[in-house]
Parts: structure tokens; sequence; C-alpha cells
């Protein structure tokens, strides 16, 4: 669908274009630029023809499927209907309305009958919006978002390496009993409406599982397991459970091999199951208590998380205890209760954490494991909370380094530079980043920060230099270096080189805005010289050219550059076909 979107785009950008001149002199009153999003569905599922408009096409657009896209649905209330107007209207007077097409008169008139149902359909989402905010404005006792600012302001959290992580995951006892139960079930187990299973297949699970029977009591035997049922919605988030139809399910082919060989495989894994965190919150036998301590396990993340990584239980129990209470009217009996029925309200939420490798436990504190602190900061990014989180140094891939430094403050980028090159010998440093920089050669910002950090080597860095040479993205950096460094038979910088480091450079700025991007173009030199750079600069094949071109002749505020940049770019994109 992405390619078809871009297709049509693309094919009605040039008619676009000559309807919001056209509205300039003869609709001045309509915003032309919210008929772009109807023209464009129009053409993908109302008409293969975008001249030819019926009455029934302006229901389907406006009515069925604008509800569903619209970004901004408050100006689509206040202008869409009336731009179509005057779009329908240029087509009609530029002869541009399509044989097959209603009048004029009946696309207004029906324009008119349906333009107080599409104001009504935006208005709707309108309100649904403000709902969901409102909701989302609700805090409860296992969002983040009351502490974003403080987890803003903790230091660098350093994140072990995948290996490491992997092998914790295989450690985890709750994916380890998921599995057991996925195994139990086997292939096409039927399964029932009210109950999952039977009591005789309730006995014989939790027997698989290692788990206790309940002792009688006056509840039905499935409404006494709810650590059976935990661990088979696991299975089931793990993918080691599959449903095959309303009434069966199977354990996944590949479940009894856990624990995965392949460290990417583990922690995928693992991570499929992140969520199950809430299912550490206590259950008690009051549904509307149970709902009063829902996000306890969350609650506890971020406390221990905002210490650093431990903190000692009775500060947390207290804590928790204090925020229950004031987060819910009945989070003090809630506590209570949780308190009668496992002794400690935090004793389910710390099993959970603790067999899903996340939480450990010793002398009354407790302590995310590095497993732990990667599935918190998972759960804050999750949370559109910004963390201060990054590779421990040891465990930093050179990739890594330069795309975290390349958003650091300097001082900050050289610090880590510095803690890196402390675990490699200088010639091996600079080879990793150079192959580094080379797998992409669109990220222009990464290849600066490598030349930069390399540069720094010295002499040590030739034989890397000399590597690069063969990589066309490096080469102009390789070449330049070279010759700074004396090196000989080193190629000399050619006018190619030059120009794709300009190039480079303008990337990095078009980045950073319009006003970096224009006082960086004249930083290059003036009007005549930038001209000149232009006619010249098209045949250089860098990733961003014709985009870079493309953004000169918008942006700059003289009219020669400008046409210049427009002659290049169609050379550039002749060349390119």
């Amino acid at each position: 669908m992405t390619d078809r979107i871009e297709a049509a785009a693309a094919e009605l950008r040039p008619l676009l274009q000559e309807f919001i001149l056209w509205a300039r002199e003869n609709a001045p009153g309509s915003d032309s630029n919210l008929v772009g999003p109807v023209v464009l569905w129009h053409r993908l599922i109302a008409s293969d023809n975008v001249g030819r408009w019926k009455r029934a096409d302006l229901r389907t657009v406006l009515l069925d499927r604008m509800p569903q896209v619209v970004e901004d649905p408050d100006a689509a209330a206040d202008g869409m209907v009336p731009a179509v107007r005057a779009y329908l209207t240029f087509l009609s007077e530029t002869d541009r309305l399509a044989k097959g097409s209603s009048s004029l008169k009946e696309l207004l008139a029906e324009l008119d009958d349906l333009e107080d149902d599409f104001v009504d359909a935006m208005e709707d989402i309108v309100v649904d919006q403000d709902e969901y905010e409102d909701d989302e404005e609700d805090e409860g006792l296992g969002d983040f978002e009351p502490f974003a600012d403080e987890l803003a302001e903790l230091p660098t959290i350093r994140l072990r390496p995948d290996a490491e992580l992997a092998a914790a995951t295989r450690e985890a006892t709750l994916i380890t009993k998921a599995r057991d139960l996925a195994v139990w079930v086997g292939s096409e187990r039927r399964v029932g409406e009210t109950s999952l299973l039977t009591d005789a297949e309730i006995t014989e699970a939790l027997a698989a599982l290692g788990l206790p029977a309940p002792t009688a009591g006056g509840k039905a035997l499935a409404d006494s397991v709810p650590a059976l049922w935990n661990i088979w919605n696991l299975a089931i988030d793990l993918d080691f459970l599959q449903p095959e139809g309303e009434d069966t399910v199977s354990a996944d082919a590949d479940t009894a091999d856990w624990p995965f060989e392949e460290d990417d495989d583990a922690l995928d894994v693992w991570m499929a199951g992140l969520h199950s965190i809430d299912y550490g919150d206590p259950e008690l036998e009051d549904e509307e208590a149970t709902i009063a301590l829902s996000g306890l396990t969350r609650a506890l993340l971020v406390r221990v998380l905002l210490a650093t990584g431990s903190k000692p239980l009775a500060e947390l129990r207290a804590e928790l205890a204090e925020a229950a209470a004031e987060y819910d009217e009945r989070g003090a009996e809630a506590w209570a209760a949780a308190t009668a029925q496992y002794g400690d309200p935090l004793n389910p939420v710390l099993d959970w954490l603790a067999g899903y490798g996340m939480v450990e436990v010793e002398h009354d504190q407790v302590r995310l494991t590095p497993l732990g602190m990667e599935g918190v900061v998972h759960l804050t990014d999750d949370a559109d909370i910004e963390l201060d989180a990054r590779p421990a140094i040891d465990a930093m891939t050179a990739l890594d380094l330069l795309s975290f430094s390349a958003e650091l403050p300097e001082e900050e980028a050289d610090a880590e530079f510095a803690a890196w090159m402390e675990l490699r010998e200088p010639d091996r440093a600079a080879k990793e980043l150079l192959e580094a920089a080379a797998e992409d050669d669109a990220d222009a910002l990464v290849r600066v920060q490598a030349a930069s950090m390399v540069g720094s080597l010295g002499e040590v860095a030739v034989p890397a230099w000399q590597d690069a040479l063969d990589e066309p993205s490096l080469r102009p950096y390789a070449a330049t270096h070279l010759a700074q460094l004396g090196v000989d038979d080193a190629p000399p910088p050619t006018q190619a080189d030059t120009h794709w480091l300009i190039l480079d450079m303008l990337t990095i700025s078009a980045g950073l805005g319009r006003p970096e991007f224009v006082s960086s173009l004249d930083d290059i030199g003036n009007v005549p010289n930038l001209v000149n750079l232009l006619d010249v600069i098209w045949k250089v094949p860098h990733p961003h050219l014709e985009e870079l071109l493309e953004a000169i002749g918008k942006a700059h505020p003289d009219k020669q550059v400008g046409k210049a940049a427009k002659r290049a770019l169609f050379k550039a994109r002749s060349t390119h076909n």
C-alpha cells in the first residue's frame, strides 16, 4: 500500500501545485492544503482517473475514509469541504473534469448535502481525542509519567551486552515453566469456555509445573490457581502456546527447544514477555481491591530504578503503601487485604520479577539485575520518557560509540571516546571505527564523527585510512587525512573528494533546520561561487545529492542559486535514470 500511496502522490503533485496557484486568485478564502488528502484517497479508492469525480466518490472519501486518516480534525471541520468545493471548481474551469464525471452542479450539491455529516464526524474525532487525552492524564499506581523529570536526571545507565543478557534469559525460571506448561499442553488440546482446563487437567498441569495443589475450599478449582493461569498467559505472550481455532490450543513447534542457542532468539522471547510483569500484581478475592493495586509491579520497578538500581525493601514497602492509598480510594484497604493474603503485598511482585530474571533480593535489599535494568529501560521508552541509557563501555561497539557520541555534547563525547580507547589498541580502534562508518553510506553524521575520532589518533591510523581508500563513502576522508599526514604514495584528494565532503557537511546542516542549512551554504562562498559549485557537484554519486539540490533550490534566497540548483537536480536525475 505504501508504494501505491507514494506513486499516487507523485502523480498528483503537479496538479495540486497548479490548484494552489489557481486558488490564490480564485478561491482566496479556502485552505488549499486541505485538499491533498482528499484528492490522494480519491485516486486510491474511488477512481483510477484523477479527473473523474462522481457524486458517490465524495461520500466515500469524505465520510468513509477521511475520519480514519485525517491528522487535524479541527482544521478539517473548518475548511476541508470549502477547499474541496474550490478544487472541483478548479477542475471544471480548467477543463480537467474528465468524461464520466458528475456535473459540477451535482458535485457541489452533494457537498452541500454531506457537509453537516462531515463536520459532525470531525467533531466526534476531536471529542474522542480529548477523552483519550483525559484518560492518559489520570495517573495510576504503575504510571512512569509522574517520575519523568527524575528519570531524565538520572546518571547514565550502562547496559550489558546481548550475550550476557541472553545468558540471563536462559536462567529465567518463569520462561522455563511456560515452556513446561506448553509442552504439557501438547498438540491440539481442547479448551473449555468457562474454564480452559478440566479439574483433572488442572491437577496434571500443576504437577507438570511443580506448583502446589490448592487446599480444599468453597471455590472451584479453576478459580483457586491464579499462578497457573499467569503462566498460561505468559506462555501465550512468549508464543509458546498458539491458538488453533476457538476451542483448540497447541504448543509451538520450537517451544521444547527452549532455552534457544542463538542470543537474538533468546532475547526476542524474553522481550515478548516483558509486559508480563503485570502478572506480578497481587490478585485478591475482591476484584475492586485487585484493581486498586494494579500497577504495583511497575511502581516498584520505577522506584528501584530511581534509586540507581538498588533500594531497601522496607523503604519500598512504605513508599508503595502510601502510593496505593494516594492513587485509589480503596488503596489502603487493598494493601491490608494483600498483607493478610500474602504476608507482604510485595511478595507476589518480587516472586514474579525474580522468576523473570529482573530483580534479586538479598539482605532485604531489592536490586535490579542487568536483565532487569534492560527491561525497565524498555518500559520507560514505551512510556515515551527520556532516559540516558547506553551500552557499558566494555560492551560498546564502534557503531554504538559513533551513534551515541553524535548526539552528545563535545566534552561528554570526548570522555566516551577516551574510555572506549582505553580498552583497545589504537590501530585496531581506527579500523573498527572506519568499518562501522562504512556500514551505511547514507549516514553522514556517523561518517564525520568517525573521521574526526580516527583523525585524532595520528600516524597509528595510517593502515586503517589506507584500507578506507577502497570504500567510496570514506575515500574522501582517507585521502585528505593521508595527505595531511604526508604519507608517501597516498593518492591526493580529488575535486570529487572535496565535493563529497561538502555534501556530507550540507547533509548534516540540513538536518539541523533551515537557518543552519542556509548558513552552511553561505560558508561555501558567495553567489557566483555557489552557482559554479552547483554546475559541477551534480556529478557526485552521493546518497543525498538529489534531496540536497532540491533543498538548496527551495531554501536559498538568491534566484540565481535557486535556478542553478534546479538545473543541477535535473541533470542528476537524468543521469540517475
